[in-house]
């Protein structure tokens, strides 16, 4: 193998095991300024966007402990390397996906190292960010507090105006005795 090929293998072989996850994509009729345009929300979320040859991409995947079919990879094929937050950069990819009337069709995915086809990746982009669920925990566990606040705010305001209207009684009493 020429050497401009193995260096090539092996970077590609050291991002697909460096990776959060990655996403296989095949493309057709994409703009160069699409790319660009697609490939810097990418850098914005964390990730990258490659193109590779087929047989690079297979014996890298191999060599990473990957099993990848060469002939269920048809067409063009980029992969994007998931870095930092996969759920938002599948989210991302999908609208791209939507905005440019599907020019990208996703083959499958490694998500914390196992393989997905098309339709879990699809559903890994319907999950909530890491953001929305922590609102959704916190919302979760202040519902209960705040309820448990608030009777407990009524309890000692109910004392108050017991003692209140006690205190009223006693005054009314202690004048009506002074009077007489």
């Amino acid at each position: 193998m020429r050497q401009e090929k193995q260096l090539l293998l092996n970077d590609i072989k050291e991002r697909i095991t460096g990776a959060n996850a990655l996403v296989l994509t095949r493309y057709q009729k994409l703009k160069p300024n699409t790319v660009a345009g697609f490939r810097t929300n990418l850098a914005k979320s964390g990730s990258s966007l490659e193109v590779v040859k087929k047989r690079i991409l297979v014996k890298a995947a191999k060599d990473a402990g990957l099993a990848l079919d060469a002939d269920t990879l048809d067409g063009h094929i980029a992969v994007i390397f998931l870095d930092q937050d996969p759920v938002a950069t599948t989210k991302l990819i999908y609208q791209f996906r939507q905005e440019n009337e599907n020019v990208i069709d996703i083959l499958g995915g490694k998500f914390e190292g196992v393989l997905c086809s098309a339709e879990d990746v699809e559903q890994i982009s319907k999950l909530p960010s890491k953001d929305e669920m922590r609102a959704q925990l916190l919302g979760t566990l202040e519902a209960p507090l705040s309820q448990t606040l608030a009777v407990v705010d009524a309890m000692l305001t109910a004392v108050v105006y017991c003692l209140e209207n006690k205190c009223q009684l006693n005054q009314e009493n202690q004048n009506s005795k002074e009077e007489v």
